[in-house]
């Protein structure tokens, strides 16, 4: 197959690249800064630049193109957030949500093309009651914090475009917390130097449940999505969602640090702020029994517990 990755110079797309070569497929990588470009046609793509943000751009490039398959991965992510300042800080991202997977629909659907694959996320996002573990079909959060309204808004706007725009066959895959090399949960990344320094307390009870996802079976399950995914949304998690009170004690443990302080809810909403504060302590964790079953997919780190000691050990 023809397939446009868009995006494909960021923490998944870079990795995506690789394995669509590798699988013999003809990959059109596009990304927005020039000196990327041969990196692109290094691992084997055809490299070209596009403005996700520029309709006209991504029209040209798409319908000169002529995909089988658009792949969305774009993003702006900041290396670590402030979290007193979430909406915010991910203003472009959101804007690539909305702005950007229209253009890509609309180009897709101009150039005869008709399925699109995007990125989107699973965890804060997920209804904060019932269960501690969310399918797709469950609701996402209709109160979440003032400062993180926004951002839902728009993955919501993108899952919608995706799923629901006739003429696609629309695939939205939820991708759990990302770790591993090159992420910011990594023996180099920022989270685990703020663990290291003891600046990522546990708040609260802990009681927050995070599902998580090795950068390379995000890829993996990107591939099976392209090729055999059908349209709707999937969870694309470990099988093992974890409380915080589990999972980052255990980190700190796994990468040399001391255990983390422990702070008590109205501190850690001072010194953090809500947004923290809730995904800490209130946060639903994501099945990833669609995929499995639809996708034919299996993690090749189903824990993050091997996975956070193969990181620190390598």
């Amino acid at each position: 197959m023809k397939i446009l990755v868009a995006g494909a110079t960021g923490a998944i797309g870079k990795r995506l690249v690789p394995l669509l070569v590798t699988g013999g497929h003809h990959v059109v990588a596009t990304t927005q800064t020039a000196d990327k470009l041969r990196g692109l046609r290094a691992a084997g793509a055809e490299a070209v630049l596009m403005n996700g943000l520029d309709r006209d751009n991504v029209m040209a490039v798409v319908g000169s193109s002529r995909p089988d398959v658009v792949v969305h991965q774009m993003t702006a992510l900041a290396p670590m957030l402030n979290p007193k300042k979430f909406d915010d800080e991910l203003a472009v991202t959101n804007r690539l949500r909305r702005e950007g997977t229209s253009h890509l629909a609309a180009a897709a659907i101009a150039a005869g093309t008709g399925r699109l694959i995007a990125q989107s996320y699973t965890g804060w996002p997920n209804q904060r009651e019932g269960g501690r573990v969310k399918t797709e079909a469950d609701p996402l959060d209709a109160h979440p914090p003032a400062l993180m309204t926004r951002t839902l808004d728009a993955i919501q706007a993108l899952e919608r475009l995706v799923v629901k725009t006739d003429g696609l066959d629309g695939i939205a895959l939820r991708y759990g917390s990302l770790y591993g090399p090159g992420t910011a949960l990594s023996s180099e990344g920022e989270i685990v130097a703020l663990v290291r320094q003891r600046k990522f307390p546990l708040v609260g009870d802990g009681a927050g449940v995070w599902s998580f996802v090795h950068i390379e079976d995000a890829a993996e399950a990107t591939v099976a999505a392209i090729e055999r995914g059908r349209r709707g949304i999937y969870n694309i998690v470990d099988d093992e969602p974890a409380a915080v009170a589990d999972w980052l004690p255990a980190a700190a443990e796994a990468f040399g640090a001391k255990r983390p302080w422990h702070v008590p809810r109205v501190l850690g909403r001072l010194l953090a702020g809500e947004a923290a504060t809730v995904m800490m302590t209130e946060v639903r964790g994501a099945s990833n029994a669609k995929a499995k079953r639809e996708l034919d997919w299996q993690p090749r780190h189903p824990s993050w517990r091997e996975g956070f000691e193969e990181l620190a050990a390598a």
